[in-house]
């Protein structure tokens, strides 16, 4: 886990910021695998991304991946150049 653990319903949208490098194409296949562990078997993946505060990371079910965004449960899109990492 690469930043501070919290919880989804704390993400402040307006907090995040792009990370130091744009990951979200190297991150495709995991975003992907993601999205289906959280449709299909309701299982959680570790999201670290980027914030004016410093990498967070959240464990959650992603929704769906657009080519932007990744959607969270409750509506919360994390921008896809804020991705630093992501694992399950």
């Amino acid at each position: 886990m690469l930043g501070e653990l919290i919880e989804k319903e704390s993400i402040a949208v307006n907090e995040i910021i792009p990370a130091d490098q744009n990951h979200s194409e190297e991150l495709r296949d995991k975003l992907n695998s993601a999205q289906r562990l959280g449709n299909e078997f309701k299982s959680k993946a570790d999201i670290t991304f980027n914030t004016k505060d410093g990498p967070k990371t959240v464990s959650t079910t992603v929704w769906s991946v657009t080519e932007k965004y990744l959607q969270l449960k409750s509506g919360i899109h994390i921008p896809l150049n804020s991705l630093i990492d992501i694992d399950f």
